[in-house]
């Protein structure tokens, strides 16, 4: 008898995980093996659970779906993700596939689709929503040589300068960064002094707006 394909979904939203939940416990070949609504809780229930696909999406409080799939790859590489977002947007879909997504499908998919995904990354393969495939083919098209796969300014970031500019878009100060990241206030503004260099972005209002760009806050 063949296993079940154990999943794990990771979304703010809990009307929206109550619903995916209800969908994949009909398919007999897919458990549902637990659920978080916060990023850095994601992480943790992940690793003490291994499934087999994760569905996560891109815009969580204290940690974002992008540095979770970074994290997860790292501490689970057999888990696979599969990104379930309502951003299209180019810039979205070649950072979580870089950073490790096997799939990548919008929230306005059918149930079937998310099933056939799910089984696709589940065997190692990819699965991209045909219209996300189609936002994949014509930037690739429009990009020179030169410019293909070179990181965005968020790519330069490290993982914690990452972790400090999402806190800092969702309005926590130093002091609450640093008991959330369990560092120093010190520390905390190195990072985003840092954060202000690499990025050319120098006030809070500023940083927000990019992170609202990047998929990283949800307005």
């Amino acid at each position: 008898m063949t296993s079940r394909i154990k999943v794990f979904i990771a979304d703010d939203h809990a009307l929206l995980r109550d619903g995916l939940r209800a969908v994949l416990e009909r398919h007999p070949g897919i458990e549902v093996v637990g659920e978080a609504g916060d990023g850095r809780e994601a992480v943790k229930r992940i690793e003490e659970t291994i499934p087999d696909v994760v569905l996560m999406d891109i815009a969580m409080p204290g940690l974002n779906g992008l540095e979770a799939t970074r994290q997860i790859r790292k501490l689970l590489p057999r888990t696979k993700i599969l990104v379930l977002s309502m951003y299209d947007d180019q810039d979205s879909v070649y950072e979580l596939l870089r950073a490790g997504a096997a799939g990548y499908m919008l929230k306005g998919s059918n149930s079937a689709d998310l099933v056939t995904a799910i089984e696709s990354v589940a065997r190692g393969g990819t699965f991209l929503n045909p219209i996300v495939a189609g936002r994949v083919v014509e930037g690739y098209v429009g990009r020179g040589e030169e410019s293909r796969g070179a990181p965005g300014g968020e790519t330069n970031l490290t993982a914690r300068e990452r972790e400090v500019l999402q806190l800092v878009a969702e309005g926590h100060g130093n002091a609450q960064i640093a008991a959330k990241l369990g560092i120093s206030p010190k520390t905390v503004e190195t990072h985003r002094a840092n954060i202000a260099a690499k990025l050319d972005i120098r006030d809070v209002p500023g940083l927000v707006k990019y992170a609202i760009k990047k998929g990283l806050v949800r307005i």
